[in-house]
């Protein structure tokens, strides 16, 4: 018989059972951990030095990749070193700092995505007061804000599951320490309601962020097929399709693992699923914003000539 306060540490799932196969997980998740830090740290240090970028929509750019790189960051190294050093263990403080970093940035992610489809809302549909709705000091808030209520709604999440006696054990179905299988080890006698409680202000914040981002694009569809230019419909629609797709896979991705039904769960399938929603947008949303912005790719373009020039 297990309780929380004997358990000093959480055993992950190991992603294979033999050394081959271990080292063969370790080397895959170093390449993608490696084209996730190249990615997202060009596109920052791209926006942060060439001033042309000093825009709205390229600050929250710039924040996202913030973000991805801090997801991607709190979850993919433990895994990693595990996998190298032939280990399943996380002490129970290093558990909880990875629950609290995971759900703090992924939150905050969605708020901030809500945040950039209002910005291109205010861009597209009311471009005479785009300077005023969307001014530094605005823009600066609406960041902030996104970081805080992510932290904010993350404190609430740990300290809540990190307060439920635990009695089935130490062993997580999962590759990183993730709520839902935290609370399979609870006893059977938690706060039901304070558990309710959190579950409603999960699915409000999520319906109200994904019923604005869907308003706010019905309205810039609308404001873009008025246009009389083919050319003007283009451009407005290349600087939504990037945001769009990146909306489109954090979203899907997150419903595929949280909405599926409980009869085709298993233990081989939410571990490839919580690797397609916790690894894959961070690492492929760089790709996402450079292949149709030609202002990113030319400020990229110009940063990698700038390094290879000095490093010769």
């Amino acid at each position: 018989m297990f309780n929380s306060s004997s358990i000093t540490e959480f055993l992950l799932l190991a992603f294979a059972d033999t050394r081959e196969l271990q080292l063969l997980h370790f080397c895959l998740f170093l390449g993608i951990y490696l084209a996730a830090l190249l990615g997202n740290g060009l596109i920052i240090t791209a926006i942060a030095c060439d001033h042309r970028l000093h825009t709205p929509m390229y600050f929250f750019l710039f924040n996202l990749s913030l973000l991805d790189l801090g997801s991607i960051s709190t979850t993919l190294p433990k895994a990693m070193a595990n996998s190298l050093w032939d280990t399943r263990a996380i002490s129970y403080w290093g558990c909880a700092a990875q629950v609290f970093l995971f759900v703090a940035l992924i939150s905050a992610e969605y708020f901030l995505l809500t945040i950039m489809a209002y910005d291109r809302y205010v861009a597209i549909c009311k471009p005479l007061h785009y300077g005023t709705l969307l001014g530094s000091r605005a823009c600066v808030r609406m960041a902030a804000a996104a970081w805080g209520s992510g932290f904010l709604y993350a404190l609430l999440h740990t300290a809540h599951t990190f307060s439920i006696p635990l009695c089935q054990g130490n062993a997580l179905d999962q590759f990183f320490c993730e709520i839902p299988q935290i609370l399979k080890l609870s006893c059977s006698d938690i706060d039901y309601l304070r558990k309710a409680g959190l579950i409603v202000l999960s699915v409000c914040l999520f319906f109200l962020c994904f019923v604005f981002i869907v308003l706010s694009y019905v309205q810039i569809f609308r404001a873009v097929l008025r246009m009389p230019s083919e050319q003007g419909r283009h451009k407005a629609f290349s600087t939504c399709l990037s945001h769009l797709a990146v909306v489109s896979l954090f979203i899907s991705t997150a419903m595929v693992v949280y909405l599926k039904p409980p009869s085709i769960s298993s233990p081989s399938l939410d571990l490839v699923m919580a690797v397609v929603y916790s690894v894959v947008p961070p690492a492929v949303n760089p790709l996402i914003y450079s292949m149709r912005n030609q202002e990113l790719k030319n400020a990229l373009k110009k940063l990698i000539q700038w390094i290879l020039h000095h490093q010769q």
